[in-house]
């Protein structure tokens, strides 16, 4: 999410936990199940996305090179999400891990949902 926040080309997202009683009920409403939280989920325009095709589609919303990401879009979703997986199994060996949560702002916390 913070790296969302940082390369978005416009605030147009919004964020919800997925452990969290919005969260939940969205995951139901889309086919998951709330328990079974190992990925993040992309809602757009009455869909769901996961693993690749929600970097792909997040991609179209971030500036610079990493809108450029989407192009991936051209491989088999079996290979992206073979490499989906490989990134997020080491994101915190390779990106690192804060040992605190961010604490938002009154503008940023609008932008996530909650019940």
């Amino acid at each position: 999410m913070k790296f969302i926040l940082a390369h978005e080309s416009a605030p147009t997202l919004r964020f919800v936990a997925l452990q969290s009683p919005a969260g939940a009920r969205l995951m139901r409403e889309f086919g998951f199940s709330p328990e079974d939280a190992k990925t993040f989920v992309l809602v757009a325009g009455g869909r769901s996305y996961v693993k690749s095709d929600a970097a792909i589609r997040v991609a179209g919303y971030l500036r610079g090179i990493w809108r450029g990401l989407a192009a991936v879009r051209i491989l088999p979703r079996p290979v992206r999400d073979w490499a989906y997986d490989i990134v997020a199994r080491n994101r915190y060996r390779w990106f690192g891990r804060t040992e605190s949560c961010m604490v938002p702002t009154p503008e940023l916390r609008a932008r996530f949902i909650q019940e």
